[in-house]
Formats: C-alpha cells, structure tokens, sequence
C-alpha cells in the first residue's frame, strides 16, 4: 500500500513540474488555439470592402492595426451591422475564418465566422474606428 502511494505521489509531482515548467512557445501554441481575438497573417489573408479586393500597402497596414487592437468585450448576442463591412477572409490550419468588421466613433464591432458557429467581440483602433484609412481608390481597388 505505502509503495504504491510513493509511486503515485513520484508520477503526480513530475506531471506538475511537467506542466508548471513548459516552455514558452509551447504555452503560446495552447493558448492561441482559445484566442477570440487572433492575429492575421497577410499570406494567408484577404481583405475586401464593398466586393472589391484591398493589396498592397493598404492591406499590410489594415492587418497591422487589425493585429495591434485593443480587445473589448465579447458580445452574446451579435450586434446588428451598420454600413459596409470590411470583410476579411483568412485560414488558421485547416480552418476557414471570416471576420466583418464595422466601424463606429468609439469601437469597431467584429462578427468572426467559423465552421458554422458566430462569435461577435468588439475592439478598439483608433485607425480602424475612422473611415479614412479603409477608403477604397482606385490605387488599393
């Protein structure tokens, strides 16, 4: 009985070691799989407003913000999009996501589509919140 509770207690506390002492990239990998609010990677992305496509500098600067927003709250219920969305279409893994974005004066409502489930949050971007850094020209259209 004794035996087995030392072999017991010897697995249990290098199962904690293990865990409490993992290293950094590994903690980050686990945790990004739960991020709401996950980073885009330009290769992998594409961005458009009103059906037409945004390259270039345009599209590395809207990432670029997208990326450096401050995250608010999660929204239960999605909020009703007002406007033209800036709608960008990225791949995680195997995973096809889609975030609509729409700007208001003091935040920007994100609506995130994933496989068939919709998860709405909302951010702060002082570039993401005005409407003229996402105006299309013909030069990003």
């Amino acid at each position: 009985m004794t035996t087995w509770f030392i072999v017991t207690l010897f697995i249990f506390g290098a199962l904690k070691v293990l865990v409490s002492s993992m290293p950094t990239s590994v903690v980050e990998s686990i945790i990004s799989r739960f991020e709401l609010h996950q980073k885009l990677e330009e290769e992998n992305t594409s961005i458009s407003i009103d059906g037409k496509n945004i390259e270039g500098e345009m599209k590395r600067q809207v990432i670029h913000e997208f990326n450096e927003a401050l995250f608010l709250d999660k929204h239960y219920f999605p909020p009703h999009g007002e406007g033209t969305p800036l709608v960008i279409d990225t791949k995680k893994g195997n995973k096809e996501i889609r975030f609509s974005l729409y700007s208001h004066e003091e935040h920007v409502d994100v609506i995130k589509q994933y496989k068939k489930k919709i998860v709405a949050y909302r951010l702060r971007s002082k570039s993401l919140q005005t409407l003229a850094p996402l105006a299309i020209t013909e030069d990003y259209a």
